[in-house]
């Protein structure tokens, strides 16, 4: 069976999964001699059954038939396979077996490839037993990434950190680790250390060496400040890396991610469509693009991406949340259906809990938000799970939690505006907090002077208080340097609160010649008219506009299928 053996090999490393596995289910299944040279055979054929396995996405039969090659390399005498610890193929599978010698097993390898399907099968502690039975000095850059993502997900962050760092001297281009050891605290000055130990390959010349640590170093601090939430500076460091590498796709996506973490909505969006536009099939951070277009209500956008990335990948985390986000505004247990199987995927992915978290809200369900939000916060904490934790804790009338939760953020997040805001947003659910709401709100707006949210905060406090006269001037005055639709409609509900109806219509108007797809524009806008036309506007419509809005919608859920 060793020309079939062969034949095995060369449809795995083409990638002919299904084929690779048909001919393994012949090799495993081969009977003949008890003898040594037939067992480690029989060890090899199970490994490379399980690699076409694994190919195909089988991870539970992969696992048995690794499995399965272990319990065969026992019988193997230790001579033999101390000869394969040593004799790796490129690929990462042993070499295939030929006729002379004894066939090559390689135990570390197969461990690794145990703890992979393990990983695949989201069971982390059994994959990390496998991982730490591999001896340190025997781990190649591979093994180390995967033991280091391990130790994260069990939370030994000082183990990880080990692994990380050694892959980094093993390979300084290691992006994961990279972004996990900036995650974890690890500062630029220790990360440059890391850079000097790695090995110069193919001997380039000095200056290619220092051009390239120039520019490492310029993108290991952009991680480090996003890491501890200097999003201003990580921006500043990420803009000046596109002038030396323009058209970076990876990069763009960088900032993008930034802006939107931090509300720069409009620039995050500019972004993410250079990207697609440089690439129309990128898929990373799609999620966050559908998320912002759903909030924008540009549903012609939204449905167009929702197209293209079921076209791309159905079955990627970011294509479940895109969906989530096309379906929030119609059926929001069916977006919630979507949220949940981002999860199922990929239960790491950090947009999902958010988009499950603020469902959950939408749902009236704040108990499992907090729960969605403390998973999004276990991953990464970052503005968006604060922000969330805060309205959840809210919604459930615990205002000591949020107000903490909010004060944790403002801790971890110095000279954040959004976090001072979210501190005067707890003040501002009571009547006896709105003197401390408005500081913050003012703090923040002094911090960030083009922070609308804290404007239009404070509007709402003025409004409260009944001072609207003050809650127009602050309004107009910001609308004198941003043409924002949200400042338009702010502007138009207290016009439309104090019966100065065409100053509301014109404001309204202003908000759809911005933005045309505005939801609250465009609702806002119907209920105005029926004021003006002295209709109740809480009135309940007729059956037959209802009617008529139910096939606006299945035209909508016909032009996405």
């Amino acid at each position: 069976m060793e020309a079939a053996r062969d034949s095995m090999a060369a449809l795995l490393d083409a990638g002919i999964f299904d084929s690779a596995q048909t001919l393994g289910c012949f090799l495993v299944s081969s009977g003949g001699a008890s003898n040594e040279a037939s067992i480690s055979m029989k060890a090899e054929s199970l490994v490379l059954h399980g690699d076409a396995l694994y190919g195909e996405k089988e991870f539970r039969r992969a696992l048995n038939a690794y499995k399965q090659a272990m319990q065969c390399s026992k019988s193997i005498p230790r001579q033999a396979t101390s000869t394969a610890r040593i004799s790796v193929s490129t690929t990462g599978r042993s070499p295939s077996p030929n006729s002379s010698n004894v066939m090559p097993f390689n135990e570390n390898e197969v461990k690794s490839k145990i703890a992979i399907c393990h990983s695949a099968l989201h069971e982390y502690r059994e994959a990390l037993q496998e991982m730490e039975g591999i001896p340190s000095k025997m781990r190649n850059l591979k093994m180390n990434l995967m033991l280091g993502k391990l130790y994260r997900i069990s939370r030994n962050n000082r183990a990880a950190a080990i692994c990380y760092k050694e892959c980094l001297r093993q390979c300084p281009y290691v992006f994961e680790a990279i972004a996990a050891l900036a995650e974890m605290g690890l500062s630029s000055k220790e990360f440059s250390l890391l850079f000097a130990q790695a090995p110069n390959r193919g001997g380039k010349p000095p200056g290619d060496f220092l051009d390239a640590q120039r520019w490492w170093n310029r993108y290991v601090e952009a991680q480090c400040c996003i890491a501890s939430h200097d999003y201003k500076g990580g921006l500043d460091i990420y803009l000046e890396l596109m002038q030396r590498f323009p058209n970076n796709v990876h990069i763009l996506l960088e900032i993008a991610k930034v802006e939107t973490i931090i509300g720069k909505n409009e620039e995050a969006i500019m972004n993410f469509e250079k990207a697609r536009l440089i690439d129309p099939n990128i898929m990373a951070y799609m999620d966050e693009y559908a998320i912002l277009l759903k909030l924008k209500s540009d549903y012609t956008k939204l449905n167009k991406l929702v197209h293209d990335m079921l076209h791309i990948d159905p079955a990627r985390p970011e294509t479940c949340i895109a969906l989530a986000a096309f379906w929030e505004r119609k059926d929001e247990r069916k977006a919630l259906t979507y949220a949940e199987k981002s999860l199922r995927v990929d239960d790491r992915h950090i947009t999902g809990y958010i988009m499950k978290g603020n469902l959950h809200l939408s749902l009236n369900r704040p108990d499992l938000a907090v729960t969605d939000f403390r998973g999004a916060q276990e991953l990464r904490a970052d503005l968006r799970s604060y922000q969330g934790l805060v309205r959840a804790y809210l919604a459930l009338s615990k205002c000591k939690d949020a107000l903490f939760t909010a004060r944790e953020a403002m801790k971890v997040m110095h000279q954040s505006a959004k976090a001072l805001k979210l501190v005067g947003d707890v003040h501002a659910i009571s009547s006896s907090g709105r003197e401390k709401a408005r500081k913050f709100y003012e703090s923040a707006i002094r911090l960030e002077p083009g922070f609308l949210g804290a404007a239009l905060a404070l509007a709402d406090l003025h409004v409260a208080e009944g001072r609207n006269k003050e809650a127009v001037l602050l309004l107009e005055r910001y609308l004198r340097q941003w043409a924002d639709d949200s400042l338009h409609i702010k502007l138009a509900q207290v016009f439309a609160a104090t019966s100065l109806l065409s100053d509301a219509l014109s404001h309204y108007q202003s908000a759809l010649r911005i933005n045309p797809h505005n939801e609250a524009a465009k609702k806002g806008l119907e209920r105005l008219e029926k004021q003006m036309k002295g209709v109740d506007p809480d009135a309940p419509e007729d059956e037959d506009e209802n009617e008529a809005d139910d096939v606006d919608g299945d035209q909508d859920d016909a032009e996405l299928l």
